[in-house]
């Protein structure tokens, strides 16, 4: 399945992309999303354990899957003051 991942803050300069269509096998979760993207992107090596991801506007935990249609984001840690 393909699914559509939108990226943000760090995330997105990193990537260099504000959204990545990323390939997975059916029935994927989140942790094998997160795989797939830091193979693909190796720069964002640095956040991979700080990246968190979001389901259709709620936070996701590595064990949730996935479908096509789901609304997926990419969000680093955030700083501000």
């Amino acid at each position: 399945m393909k699914v559509c991942v939108r990226m943000f803050a760090a995330a997105r300069q990193l990537a260099g992309a504000p959204t990545l269509d990323v390939e997975l096998p059916a029935a994927a979760t989140v942790a094998q999303l997160r795989a797939a993207i830091l193979e693909r992107f190796p720069n964002l090596q640095p956040l991979q354990h700080h990246l968190l991801f979001a389901v259709n506007t709620q936070y996701a935990h590595d064990d949730t899957n996935l479908g096509e249609s789901d609304e997926i984001a990419c969000i680093p840690p955030v700083s501000g003051g």
